[in-house]
């Protein structure tokens, strides 16, 4: 089933902006946007893998401390 509604476009300086109407809402923050055939599409932006997130992080420069860990005794664990 298609969902249709006419919404305003608003101007703002250089940019056009449109107000989604509840039901068209998309999850998260961001969104990808396209044209095909004279058609926008917006649609959510597809979430990162856990191994592009971590290839994006700058690496760590500085030494972790030495931290106590002394063995687990059995009465720690009940």
């Amino acid at each position: 089933m298609t969902t249709s509604r006419h919404i305003k476009i608003v101007r703002l300086g250089d940019r056009q902006t449109i107000q989604l109407p509840p039901e068209f809402e998309l999850p998260g923050e961001e969104a990808e946007m396209f044209k095909v055939a004279g058609q926008l599409i917006i649609r959510p932006a597809k979430r990162k893998t856990l191994k592009e997130t971590l290839a994006s992080l700058e690496p760590i420069d500085e030494e972790f401390p030495e931290i106590d860990d002394p063995p687990v005794k059995p009465e720690d664990i009940f």
